[in-house]
């Protein structure tokens, strides 16, 4: 995947009202390529509108194997991306059909992704198993739960271009852990963009890039980055380290 000198502008929702990416050129030359974006309005969320063809680049292209994606279809282009949003999107239905709302898998193949996301034994132990009520917004079913939902289609679907938009910045560590573990064993020949406030959440990906204000801050590996303490990822990842040790201690002090 390559964007090239890209630029998008969407007007009042930037920071500087004019551009939210300014001739971005970054390239992703396959399997997970993650992520790491600094502050909310530094353009990710553009990037990925700009990925789904949401909102379409002033200037620049965006390549996927070789094909420039402004000449893909809409349907088309959409069918072959997957995304994880912060808010996990459950419906009213039953856990089949929220699954797999256009009956496209087989219940084995349902089951399989239901193993895999470690969904498996709670859906077993369901009167209705497959058939079991979701209610709207997926209200009878826990946060960390309905996340891993979302990953059970994403199982299902099998896209080479999955999207993490801070899918984990809702649900506990473990649940955290669980779905970096997925995606590490099960997508090994996609690319994975993942867009994360966790920093251990992208320490083992292959590339780390931020952004500031639509502007390339800094992008290399993980390991690159984290030795250069000067780097913006480096401080991060520390700050990141002190908070988490601080809530501990307070946690051992209740």
């Amino acid at each position: 995947m390559c964007f090239m000198t890209m630029s998008v502008g969407v007007g009042p929702v930037c920071p500087t009202h004019a551009t939210c990416i300014e001739r971005s050129h970054m390239h992703f030359p396959g399997r997970n390529e993650d992520w790491h974006c600094r502050v909310n309005c530094s353009g990710k969320s553009t990037l990925i509108q700009t990925l789904f063809r949401i909102v379409e680049p002033a200037a620049g292209q965006i390549m996927i194997d070789g094909t420039n994606i402004s000449s893909i279809g809409l349907h088309d282009l959409r069918s072959r991306l997957s995304i994880i949003p912060q808010d996990p999107t459950m419906f009213d239905g039953t856990v089949r059909s929220n699954l797999d709302p256009l009956e496209e898998y087989s219940d084995g193949q349902t089951w399989e992704a239901l193993d895999k996301c470690q969904l498996g034994d709670e859906v077993r132990k369901k009167e209705g198993k497959l058939d079991s009520t979701v209610i709207e917004n997926g209200e009878n079913w826990s946060m960390g739960q309905r996340q891993l939902v979302c990953l059970g289609r994403l199982l299902l679907k099998k896209s080479k271009v999955l999207v993490l938009d801070e899918a984990t910045a809702s649900v506990d560590t473990a649940t955290d852990n669980l779905i970096q573990q997925t995606l590490r064993q099960h997508f090994v020949d996609s690319t994975v963009i993942t867009i994360a406030h966790r920093t251990t959440s992208v320490l083992d990906s292959d590339m780390v890039l931020l952004l500031d204000h639509g502007l390339i801050e800094e992008y290399d590996t993980p390991t690159r980055l984290l030795e250069n303490k000067s780097s913006s990822f480096a401080k991060l990842v520390a700050e990141y380290t002190v908070r988490s040790n601080s809530s501990l201690e307070n946690a051992g002090d209740i």
